[in-house]
């Protein structure tokens, strides 16, 4: 776009930190040609400004799209920072500079290319999360269930609620390896905390029990003349797998536990 400045924004890829700079860039008059998480081992050929995260400047932007453009606008690009959409924050930045102009009609302007965009990203992310209710596996490690998934989007704040609710009265955490996040929900309090990586201990031998029993009741359950590979790829596709028991080939410990 024309109004484009030859900068690049870095940032620490927080919501927040988001918002920090569409502050900024308002306040300077000046629409960044990249906004990027920071990375000390990215170089540019353009100019470079760190926007450092400041809350109140956060919570000015937030109030301001909500009175400004509306609810609606602000929930869009609140779930639009959850998706892996390319270039996602200068969509969202586009988006408010827009919505600040013609107000809460923005959110309708489908014709507008950045208004599209955020809002099939927020579509394709809402399928996801939708798709992953029913793929979610837990396993109980000593009274704690876990869960691992590897969503495209980050889709666990859509999920949460979900599953504190299923699973109130259980202790329980799930974690999306892809975002490095975890929920964690601990005597009827939750909380997201970053996690680099997670190794579940040795499963016991009833879990481990459970987990055969599952692969067993999967693997007799389906009709072997009806079998169609490729409508169950398009039910569950293939990159949802590696986390769900069925698919997962049986250990040493299903086996002994099964002999018992």
């Amino acid at each position: 776009m024309s109004y484009r400045s030859n900068v690049v924004y870095y940032y620490d890829g927080s919501y927040n930190g988001l918002m920090t700079c569409v502050f900024e860039s308002f306040k300077n008059k000046e629409v960044p040609i990249a906004i990027e998480v920071y990375d000390k081992d990215q170089t540019t050929l353009f100019r470079t400004k760190e926007i450092y995260t400041d809350e109140e400047k956060a919570e000015r932007v937030k109030k301001s799209i909500r009175e400004k453009i509306s609810l609606e606008a602000k929930e869009l690009v609140e779930e639009a920072f959850l998706t892996d959409l390319f270039e996602k924050e200068l969509h969202i930045l586009y988006f408010l500079r827009l919505g600040y102009k013609v107000g809460r009609k923005v959110t309708e302007m489908l014709d507008n290319e950045d208004v599209n965009t955020l809002k099939k990203a927020v579509q394709t992310m809402a399928r996801e999360a939708h798709l992953l209710l029913g793929f979610v596996r837990f396993s109980d490690y000593g009274g704690v269930l876990m869960a691992q998934i590897s969503p495209k989007n980050n889709v666990l704040p859509l999920i949460a609620n979900h599953f504190i609710s299923r699973f109130s009265g259980e202790d329980f955490m799930i974690f999306d390896k892809n975002h490095k996040t975890a929920l964690i929900y601990r005597d009827g309090v939750s909380r997201f905390v970053e996690v680099e990586g997670i190794t579940p201990p040795p499963v016991s031998p009833d879990e481990a029990r459970y987990r055969e029993l599952w692969r067993k009741f999967f693997n007799t359950i389906g009709i072997e003349g009806r079998f169609n590979p490729n409508c169950q790829r398009n039910l569950l596709p293939l990159r949802y797998r590696d986390n769900m028991t069925e698919f997962q080939k049986e250990d040493t410990v299903a086996k002994n536990a099964l002999m018992e």
